[in-house]
């Protein structure tokens, strides 16, 4: 994970993402513990303070193992027919042209698994930061805990946790409103 200090500025003694370029809040969700096993990526451009595009896909991981489904619901069946990431990057590196980051909640996590699945495919990973909306809901409002659901409790964001599209979005969301000044 990259720092989150290139691409935060301070406001009133608080670090919030810039918004002066377009960014992408990502989400992964994973077949196993492996970070090479996503199943699931959604995608959400931010564009001058606007949610403007969505892209969402299920993925066929490299193993039949699928050990969350207790957690995102997805079954081997769902993701068995799905394009693999390498299948799927092309169409990922359109959406994440012209970024000046990637933000994400726990960034830790998505930038393994993006990473992990970028070097699998044999693609390079793009050099984009990520920004962590954990931190960023600390920084801004003082929050614990900060899980997903609790930050989007707190700022009133519709969330169905572990859908990667819903999860994205939130974290597209959450970023917003920290620019805005909390």
């Amino acid at each position: 994970m990259q720092s989150l200090s290139r691409p935060l500025l301070r406001r009133r003694g608080k670090r919030v993402p810039r918004l002066d370029r377009p960014f992408v809040a990502i989400d992964f969700e994973t077949a196993d513990r492996l970070p090479d096993s996503a199943c699931a990526v959604a995608l959400v451009r931010v564009e001058d303070g606007e949610i403007r595009e969505r892209f969402e896909s299920k993925i066929r991981p490299p193993r039949r193992q699928m050990l969350f489904t207790h957690i995102h619901g997805l079954r081997w069946e769902d993701v068995a027919d799905a394009p693999t990431f390498g299948e799927l990057w092309p169409r990922m590196e359109d959406f994440l042209k012209g970024a000046a980051f990637l933000a994400a909640h726990n960034a830790g996590f998505d930038s393994r698994v993006l990473d992990a699945c970028c070097r699998a495919a044999g693609i390079e990973p793009p050099g984009v930061p990520f920004v962590c909306t954990v931190q960023v809901a600390r920084a801004t409002w003082g929050l614990f805990p900060t899980k997903l659901p609790d930050v989007c409790n707190y700022l009133r964001i519709p969330l169905r946790h572990h859908e990667a599209l819903s999860d994205a979005e939130a974290c597209a969301k959450i970023v917003l409103a920290a620019s805005e000044g909390g």
